[in-house]
């Protein structure tokens, strides 16, 4: 498979965007980028044909989230953007760590990887992808720059130490909910060499929120103690009042749906079919499920029917 030199100019832009925010050398950098140093130096230095493998681009690429097409889907400044933001920034700048437990499909994953694009040594992990302890620090190794050979011990020990010699580092583990047992455990172990030099952030849904809550009634190892280290709560946007909650959706999907339509006078008609009968998700009622309010991904898809 080839790949068009175009493409190669907007991932080494990007690149060369994303060193900008990355607090740690050059090798660290070309390390979470999985490439030598010497490799990213030529790149840096305007070289990209016949210097990493057409893998190697695509890898980057997908890091980056780089396409050669101008993606007609547009971000929308929602109030779960700014909210997330602020959250971000205050947990970055204090030195805090918090969870963010809501509903799917408000578009928490999409705000928070644009909110970390922009932050200086801030890193995003999805947890959905490295499930076990071992991928979690492997993963966690890579996008700090560390070396992810050799035996775990050491690329553990590897992490720690990264995270505690760069300026404010902030960390995002999102899907969090997926991790196993013994990764929440490891997790915590971070967490505790890190005390004080660096913020973290846990992004989920209802299933985080159970996970924790039922590790810390059974009595379960590790997890008081991780909640204890997030602040004690559970961060959340959606309110939980019915009609409040009616009203977040209503303005979350008109948002959204009015910088992506080019017909402004379609933005009602599109947030109607989006919004069914408003019940809270917090009781145990039957019949609840009816009362489920439509997602951003189903907005999504009746805008590009239309267009």
């Amino acid at each position: 498979m080839e790949i068009t030199k175009e493409l190669k100019e907007n991932i080494r832009t990007a690149m060369l965007s994303g060193r900008e925010n990355f607090g740690g050398s050059d090798i660290a950098y070309a390390r979470s980028l999985g490439i030598d140093g010497s490799v990213y130096n030529k790149i840096e230095n305007g070289e990209i044909e016949k210097v990493i493998s057409t893998g190697q681009w695509l890898n980057i690429g997908r890091k980056f989230q780089v396409s050669t097409y101008k993606s007609e889907w547009k971000a929308a400044i929602t109030e779960v953007y700014i909210e997330m933001e602020d959250n971000f920034n205050f947990c970055q700048q204090n030195q805090t760590s918090m969870i963010l437990v809501d509903d799917c499909g408000i578009g928490k994953t999409f705000c928070a990887k644009i909110i970390i694009s922009k932050m200086k040594n801030a890193f995003y992990l999805d947890a959905s992808q490295s499930q076990t302890k071992i991928r979690l620090i492997r993963q966690l190794a890579t996008v700090l720059g560390c070396d992810t050979t050799g035996k775990y011990y050491d690329v553990l020990e590897n992490v720690k130490y990264a995270i505690n010699i760069l300026e404010n580092p902030f960390i995002c583990i999102d899907e969090a909910g997926d991790l196993e047992y013994n990764a929440y455990l490891e997790l915590k172990g971070i967490i505790n060499a890190t005390e004080g030099n660096c913020a973290w952030f846990m992004i989920g849904a209802d299933g985080l929120r159970s996970k924790i809550t039922k590790g810390i009634n059974n009595h379960k190892v590790g997890f008081a103690e991780i909640f204890s280290r997030f602040s004690d709560d559970f961060v959340t946007l959606v309110p939980r009042n019915p009609e409040e909650r009616k009203e977040f959706y209503v303005k979350l999907f008109g948002d959204v749906a009015f910088v992506n339509l080019e017909n402004k006078k379609e933005v009602n008609q599109i947030v109607k079919r989006c919004m069914v009968k408003v019940d809270s998700p917090y009781k145990s009622t039957q019949g609840q499920q009816d009362g489920r309010i439509k997602s951003l991904r189903y907005l999504k898809t009746i805008v590009k029917v239309r267009k």
